[in-house]
């Protein structure tokens, strides 16, 4: 690996090859990264090859050196400003519906809590009538 690799520094290199999770950036002949998908571009990238092919001559940012793995992260995405959403309208916040009040009478239907049911379940432990044989 190169010794002036520096994490935070840009890079221009060459794209080499595409995988589905990341494109292969040649920095000179003997080093080699890779940007992972999440950082092409910002945004959601579905398929790499809609923003990068083999050759395009790139900018990017080096994000983690791993020299006893061979590994450099680099980044497309942290060379570029982050685009300015057109529709900058702010969120209406969600209405929260509320739950309904069950007048204690038609609670009695549906679950019961453990503390009602634990005394009912102690009983029929003891009876005979219950007990599988």
């Amino acid at each position: 690996m190169t010794e002036k690799l520096e994490v935070g520094s840009i890079l221009t290199g060459k794209v080499t090859g595409i995988q589905p999770y990341g494109a292969f950036v040649a920095l000179d002949e003997n080093t080699q990264g890779l940007v992972h998908i999440s950082e092409i571009t910002h945004g959601f990238v579905k398929d790499i090859n809609e923003h990068l092919k083999v050759g395009d001559e790139i900018k990017v940012k080096v994000l983690s050196v791993d020299e006893g793995a061979g590994k450099i992260g680099l980044s497309i995405r942290q060379t570029e400003e982050a685009p300015v959403q057109a529709s900058a309208k702010p969120k209406k916040p969600r209405k929260r519906v509320a739950a309904a009040i069950i007048p204690e009478a038609e609670g009695q239907q549906g679950f019961n809590t453990l503390k009602d049911k634990l005394q009912e379940w102690i009983d029929q432990s003891s009876r005979d009538d219950l007990i599988k044989k």
